[in-house]
């Protein structure tokens, strides 16, 4: 094995485990969404469930996509595609799950913005 067909083994192998990590976070945030009440998104003003269900769940498709090219042939990584979907996840995981899940136990009164006190 020469130094170019070792770059190239190494490359796709780093893409598939990169593709393989942002499927597992867009599915997460998918599940996670199914799993939520369709009045807690609109009752702390963050879309509706449907809406970010069907972007999580176009994030879990091109995930799958990527992770099925795996860096190397086939879709590849989708570029800009499989950036906005590993976004768009993000984006419920970190903003929108957070938000929910508090709406959903009752919201908490002793709440501070580094948690209870």
């Amino acid at each position: 094995m020469d130094g170019k067909q070792l770059i190239i083994f190494v490359e796709t192998w780093v893409y598939f485990i990169l593709a393989l990590v942002a499927f597992g976070l867009e599915a997460w945030a998918f599940f996670d969404c199914l799993r939520h009440k369709a009045n807690a998104f609109e009752a702390v003003s963050k879309r509706t469930k449907t809406f970010w269900l069907a972007l999580t769940g176009g994030a879990v498709a091109i995930g799958g996509l990527s992770l099925y090219g795996g860096g190397g042939g086939g879709f590849g990584t989708l570029g800009l595609f499989g950036l906005a979907a590993v976004t768009a996840a993000s984006v419920y995981l970190a903003d929108v799950r957070p938000a929910v899940k508090d709406a959903g136990r009752g919201g908490s009164r002793n709440m501070g913005p580094y948690g209870p006190w």
